[in-house]
């Protein structure tokens, strides 16, 4: 039968043999984790030696002695308004309404974004 100091010793010894499982398995895997890195980096350095080694000039060229137009601070003039929504809401493209003549339509008219018309659902069975 199992006495109290053979229940403390067993307990004690399973929790120092879970400590102990604990500290070699992360060790091993913050080893192989540091590993992979080292070879992902050598990787990247590697491809990026090759992709740039031959064609990179002695000396940048800039746009202007391309024949490109520069803004004032000598980065390429932006000709494209993707992803700039405040340049973007300028060029909108035309509304489908007129606009209102007088101030009695202006209350009641809706923006050109609204549907004229309320949606309705369909009544009835949707599985058939």
């Amino acid at each position: 039968m199992n006495t109290v100091k053979s229940f403390w010793m067993g307990w004690g010894s399973l929790c120092l043999a879970g400590a102990g499982a604990y500290y070699f398995a992360k060790k091993s895997i913050n080893a192989d984790r540091a590993q992979r890195l080292e070879e992902t980096r050598r990787k990247k350095q590697m491809i990026d030696s090759l992709e740039y080694s031959s064609n990179v000039p002695a000396r940048p060229i800039s746009a202007s002695t391309m024949g490109g137009t520069t803004n004032g601070n000598g980065t390429p003039a932006r000709t494209d308004t993707a992803g700039s929504p405040s340049q973007e809401a300028s060029s909108d493209p035309a509304p489908t309404r007129h606009a209102p003549a007088t101030e009695g339509q202006q209350v009641v008219e809706k923006s050109k974004y609204e549907s004229s018309t309320p949606f309705r659902s369909t009544k009835g069975d949707r599985f058939s």
